[in-house]
This record gives structure tokens, C-alpha cells and sequence, in this order.
């Protein structure tokens, strides 16, 4: 089935863009690839858009895949008249194609399919029917005790039970209740009294008893809702007016008024209290969660983003200290590409212990000729960096605090011990902190995202979805920044467009037996590396200090002729392209316009050239907290301070303002105006200064304010 159409009005463009995106990934072709360097055929679409269209792509084919399982399955039970079949082609959703197949499914038995079985079907077609005669005459004919229908009593609870379910199965009372729960349902929440007293239940203390309309509760209140119900702590329901639900029913089913009207209205309660409530309950359950998941795994990507394009300190050397003063600092030296030279523990427990780390740190800077310092920002990091600061011959130093979240993971990972196996955990931890410091989409790309510390219910939404989009998300960054393929390791190679884990670490062994690539060509060399494969990661891939400047830039292999062609007409040597803005104004894109190459790669190539290979990162800055605050007990309220946001949500910012606890600044504390959303104000790694509202000592909570730290 062609989906262009339908994906195409969904976004809100052509439909040949979809197209040419959907021939796109067929010939193999990756969402970065695509979006940089295909604009010619894709009309300019950017990574969100194709992203969409391959998400809409796989939706669909899901359904057509389920519709082809349900016109069989009917089939084959003999029931497929032409207008079911019509509806069943037409139905645009999996919702609607799940309603039209729900009579036909293979059910357990059940008080209708017992019903049935007794022969009273026909009786229940008299009720939905609203026939006019007497019900003791209906009845009786149906009364058989062989069968277990001992009365006329008997005979009309089975044939209401029949009714019940057809009612339960109809596709208008599921599409019109399943509306009004939407519209109207209520989302309560009630602390289960045996938990109430448990420490853990404080947590929850916001929804021990709690009612929000379903439709306007935000995504992370009705998360952390679930988590409590979960964790048992919570009873909830999803409720929608009786008395409304019912008089919907009686609305489209009943149109007289005799005696099966009365069995046909008990017949529609029980549907609705028995069968109905809680099929759609669950239904609008898992509707809100979903809609709850996309919101929080955006949230989540948006914050991850920023930790991803956090600005690196570049190739200096460096000290990376883990802190831990009963088992003493972990300390490391690493060269300017990251590699281990030197390994020691530092100790401060007592005066001869300081003054033995205070010669060893000295020593270790002047024999490395080290450039910056990275302290673990966990416990005892502050107390470290205060140590390190007051030595004077260190005084033009950076002593850098650096955010460890994930560290711990990374040192306990395969990765690490791939990389350091006969290496201690926390020496792995230190090690880690150091290449953070330096470049921390480098090192954050080997830990599972989950464990950086930027989300907040990262655990309770789909997995899977939340592995798409992350995943998406770092391979977007980590092309969008480049890599250099003579110091990447092979996790931050895995990413590059069209290579992976096996042929990141084939060029890692290329690598090792060939010495550094001194051009992009030499990729088509790596074993594994055919000609598409190279095609996909070679604009994203940069070689330093090339011979061709353009192998140290975005330009792609394929658009080296057109290059060379604009320095030819302009008479100079490339690099003169990249270095003379003058030279470059003379250029016109037009004149280089062909059937193969547009205006699209054209402008591209021309941005390039002002900054051939030049990280979009940013420059690096430094955030010093106050050195006379270590804990939450040192603040008091109306003080302002330092901090540095560590994390955004929907409602809110967290600030780390280095006592080991970050202090929440809530949605209505973030400016001096309303904010919808805090994303328009604040992100993760931004410099704040905050005042502080609240200290809550019992909780270990912190209430900070954005706004009154600018009066």
C-alpha cells in the first residue's frame, strides 16, 4: 500500500518528499545522511521530519500487517461480508480496526459464550430488538432444564448476558463512551491506609488523596502517580459519570419502551459496569501513559541534548581526581588525547597525608605539564577542589568540577573493562572523569543515556520508545559535531552514520595496524567499508591537519570536485577558500548548479568553507560555587548563589549550587513573567544565580528562585 499520501498530509508536506525519503532509506540511507547531505531530493526536510516519516512509515506498516492477520481471521471463521470488509479496508487506525475485529476474536468462555451454548441466543435477539410481545411468552419456549434453564428467570439472564456483550462489542457505545472518558474522565488517586504510615509513602504525600480531570493533568504528575500505584503505595481509578456513560448507551439502544425495553436497560448496565468500564478505564490508562511517555522522553532528549553539546576543554592534558576520602582520591593523569599516563591515590585524612598529596599533585602537574584539573562534583568533591585551590603554585590552574553522573556506570560497564581490564572501578571512574572534561560527547556516548541524570521518569515509560528516541538523538549530535577517526573510540565510530559497533572496530584495527588516516579515502580500505557504507560516514567523519582541508571539514568526498572547481575559477589554492572571506564573497552558487547538485549543497558548502571543521560546541566555561557551602545544612534562607541548572522538567529546573543536593526552582520562580514551558527559559549546563525560598532538612528539598535572585 503506497502511504504517501497519508503520511505526507499528517506532516504537512508534499507528498513526493515523502516519497523521495521513503526511497531514500530503501537504497539504505541513514536520517542524518539524509537531512545534510540529500536536501536536493528531500526538498530541504530536516531530521525531525524524516524521523517522523520513518516512525509514520513503521506505524503503518504495523497496521496494514494487523488488518491483513484480521481479514484473515474472519475469513476463516466465514463471517466476512463485503461491508465488513469495506470497513475493515477504510479503518484508519489500530483502535478502530481493533473494535471492528473484537466480536470475532477467540475469546475464553464466557457467561455470553455459556449463554449461547444454553440456545438463548434468539432470546437476546427479542431484547436488542425491543420485541412488543409479553416476556413470559418470549421466554418460556426457552426454558430447557437439560440445558441448565430451569426458568423464565434463568432464560433472561442468559440472553441479557448475550446482550451485554454485543452491547460491550458494539463499535458506536465503545467509540462514543471511549469520547467521553477522554473528554471527561477523572484521574483519582487515594493512599493505601496500610502504607500511609511507611517513610517511603512521603514520597507520595501529594496524592493521598487526589482528583485531576484526565485531560489537563501533566505528564509527570500523572508518571509519578503511576509509579506510587505501582510501588503500591497508591490505589487509582479513571472514572467518568455513571449516570452519563449509561445514558449514552440507552441513547443509541433503545428506542421503544415495553418489556425487552426493561431487560434491554438491564442488559446495558451490566455491559457498562461489567464489561465496558473496565476495558475502557484501562484503554484511556494506557492512552494518557502514552501521551505521558512522549512527553517525558521529550523532555528527557531535550535535556540530554544539552549534556551532549556541553562545550569540551579540548586536547589538554589533564588530572582526573574521583574523590573519596575514606578510600582515598583516585587520580589520574591523561595525555591531550585522553590516554592513561599515570595513576595514583590521594589521601587528606590527616595533616601528614595532606601535605604527602599536596607534594604528589605538584609533582604530577610539573612532570605532565598538565593544563586542567577534574574533580568528580560527588562526595568529597568539593571539599577536594577547596584543597587543590588553596595551593598557590596551582593558582592559574582551572580546578573544574566535573558532573560524574554515569560515571559509576561506565566503570562497571563492558566498555570499561574492554578498555581497562585489569584496572580498579573507581581508577576507571577517575579515568572517566577526565575524558568528560575534555570532551564529554566522547565519553558520555559509551553509558547507556539512562544513567546520566537529566530525566526524571526515564524507568517507567516504554523502553522502546525511549531507546528510539535516545538513540536518535545521539546519532544526530554526535554527526552534527563531527568525529575525528584518528582518536574516536569505537562507541563514539558506532554512531557515525552507516558504520556500527563491527565496523567502528574495524577501523580501530585498521587504525592500529596502519597508523592514523591521512585522508577520507583511505575509509574505502577499512574491511567492511563498501561503497555505501563510505557514502553514509564520510561528510561526518574529520581527519585534523589533513593535506586537503576539506578532509578536516563537513564537505563531502562527493562535493570535493565542486570545491576544486570554485578555487580553480578563482584562480587559488583551497585552503585559500577556507581562510579568505573576500575570495568567498565572489563566489556565486548559481554558476555550479547541475542536474546532481542544487542550491541546497551549494549553501552548505559555502558555511562550511567559513569554518571548515570547527566544533559547533561552543567555548568552554568554567562555574565556580561558593568554596564556604558543602552541605545543605551551611544554607539558610535569602541567600543567593551560584549554580548551574542540572536538569528541566515540565515543571520545573533543578540547580546544582554545590552542596550535593540539587534545589528545585519550581515553573512560576524561573522569570519575572508567565512561563508555559521552562524550556523557553532555562537548559541543562546553563549558568543561573538563584536565591533561596525553603530548606526542608526532613525531605533533603531545596527551593530555589530564578526570578527573586534578579531583584
Amino acid at each position: 500500500m503506497n502511504f504517501t499520501e497519508k503520511i505526507a498530509n499528517k506532516i504537512g508536506i508534499k507528498s513526493s518528499q515523502v516519497a523521495a525519503v521513503q526511497q531514500l532509506f530503501e537504497e539504505g540511507g541513514t536520517i542524518p545522511f539524509i537531512a545534510r547531505y540529500r536536501k536536493e531530493r528531500t526538498g530541504g526536510l530536516d531530521e525531525v521530519q524524516i524521523g517522523n516519516i520513518r516512525d509514520l512509515l513503521q506505524e503503518l506498516e504495523k497496521l496494514e500487517q494487523r488488518r491483513t492477520y484480521v481479514l484473515d481471521k474472519i475469513e476463516e471463521q466465514g463471517k466476512l461480508s463485503q461491508e465488513l470488509k469495506r470497513k475493515i479496508l477504510a479503518a484508519e487506525n489500530m483502535t478502530i480496526l481493533e473494535d471492528l475485529f473484537l466480536p470475532f476474536k477467540q475469546k475464553r468462555k464466557t457467561r455470553a459464550s455459556m449463554a449461547k451454548e444454553k440456545g438463548l441466543e434468539p432470546l437476546a435477539k427479542y431484547f436488542i430488538e425491543e420485541n412488543s410481545s409479553p416476556i413470559d411468552v418470549l421466554a418460556k419456549k426457552f426454558v430447557n432444564p437439560k440445558k441448565e434453564v430451569n426458568s423464565i428467570e434463568d432464560a433472561c439472564a442468559g440472553a441479557k448476558d448475550i446482550v451485554a456483550e454485543w452491547i460491550s462489542e458494539d463499535i458506536r457505545s465503545r467509540d462514543g463512551l471511549r469520547k467521553l472518558y477522554k473528554r471527561s474522565a477523572m484521574l483519582s488517586a487515594k493512599i493505601l491506609l496500610a502504607r500511609k504510615e511507611s517513610k517511603e509513602a512521603a514520597t507520595y504525600r501529594d496524592y493521598f488523596d487526589f482528583k485531576e480531570p484526565i485531560k489537563k493533568i501533566p505528564s509527570h504528575r500523572f508518571l509519578a502517580i503511576l509509579r506510587g500505584n505501582k510501588e503500591g503505595f497508591l490505589r487509582i481509578s479513571f472514572k467518568i459519570e455513571e449516570e452519563d456513560a449509561l445514558g449514552f448507551l440507552d441513547k443509541i439502544h433503545i428506542k421503544k419502551n415495553n418489556e425487552c425495553t426493561e431487560q434491554l436497560a438491564d442488559a446495558i448496565s451490566d455491559a457498562y459496569k461489567r464489561l465496558l468500564q473496565p476495558s475502557l478505564e484501562n484503554e484511556i490508562k494506557n492512552i494518557s501513559k502514552e501521551k505521558a511517555d512522549k512527553e517525558a522522553i521529550q523532555v528527557f532528549s531535550n535535556n540530554l541534548k544539552e549534556i551532549l553539546l556541553s562545550p569540551p576543554l579540548g586536547e589538554k592534558r589533564v588530572m582526573g581526581i574521583d574523590p573519596g576520602f575514606r578510600t582515598g582520591c583516585k587520580t589520574v593523569i591523561l595525555d591531550k588525547h585522553g590516554n592513561l599516563k599515570e595513576r595514583t591515590t590521594l589521601f587528606f585524612n590527616s595533616s601528614s597525608q595532606k601535605e604527602e598529596s599536596r607534594k604528589t599533585i605538584l609533582h604530577l602537574c610539573d612532570k605532565h605539564k598538565i593544563e586542567a584539573i577534574g574533580i568528580g562534583n560527588g562526595t568529597g568533591g568539593k571539599e577536594t577542589r577547596k584543597f587543590i585551590s588553596e595551593l598557590k603554585e596551582l593558582e592559574a590552574l582551572p580546578k573544574i568540577l566535573v558532573n560524574e553522573s554515569g560515571a559509576s556506570i561506565y566503570s562497571a560497564s563492558e566498555v570499561a573493562r574492554e578498555e581497562f581490564p585489569d584496572l580498579d572501578l573507581t581508577v576507571r571512574g577517575a579515568i572517566s572523569i577526565g575524558r568528560r572534561l575534555q570532551d564529554p560527547l566522547a565519553e558520555i556516548v559509551k553509558i547507556d543515556p539512562k544513567s546520566i541524570g537529566v530525566g526524571q521518569y526515564q524507568y517507567d515509560v516504554q523502553q522502546d520508545w525511549l531507546k528510539q528516541g535516545l538513540d536518535d538523538l545521539v546519532v544526530s549530535i554526535v554527526n552534527q559535531v563531527g568525529v575525528d577517526i584518528n582518536s574516536a573510540s569505537k562507541q563514539l565510530l558506532s554512531y557515525v552514520s552507516g558504520l556500527g559497533l563491527q565496523k567502528a572496530q574495524n577501523i580501530l584495527d585498521h587504525r592500529s595496524e596502519n597508523g592514523p588516516f591521512d585522508t577520507k579515502s583511505e575509509l574505502k580500505k577499512v574491511k567492511g567499508i563498501g561503497p555505501k557504507a563510505f557514502e553514509q560516514a564520510a561528510g561526518f567523519i574529520r581527519i585534523r591537519n589533513a593535506s586537503n582541508p576539506l578532509d578536516a571539514s563537513a564537505v563531502h568526498p562527493e562535493s570535493y570536485s565542486i570545491v576544486k572547481k570554485m578555487a580553480k575559477d578563482l584562480k587559488c589554492k583551497l585552503q585559500e577558500l577556507t581562510q579568505d572571506a573576500e575570495k568567498r564573497k565572489l563566489i556565486n552558487p548559481q554558476n555550479y548548479v547541475s542536474g546532481e547538485v542544487g542550491l541546497y549543497t551549494l549553501n552548505d558548502i559555502l558555511k562550511e568553507l567559513e569554518k571548515p571543521g570547527r566544533d559547533p560546541r561552543g567555548d568552554f566555561e568554567e562555574v565556580n560555587f561558593r568554596n564556604d557551602l558543602n552541605s545543605i545544612e551551611d544554607l539558610s534562607e535569602g541567600m543567593i548563589l551560584p549554580g548551574i541548572v542540572t536538569n528541566v522538567t515540565k515543571f520545573g529546573a533543578f540547580v546544582d549550587i554545590g552542596v550535593h543536593q540539587d534545589g528545585m526552582v519550581h515553573i512560576s520562580q524561573l522569570a519575572n513573567k508567565f512561563v508555559s514551558d521552562p524550556f523557553e527559559i532555562v537548559r541543562v549546563n546553563q549558568k543561573v544565580n538563584v536565591k533561596v525560598l525553603q530548606i526542608d532538612l526532613d525531605r533533603n528539598r531545596i527551593n530555589l528562585s530564578i526570578k527573586e535572585a534578579m531583584t
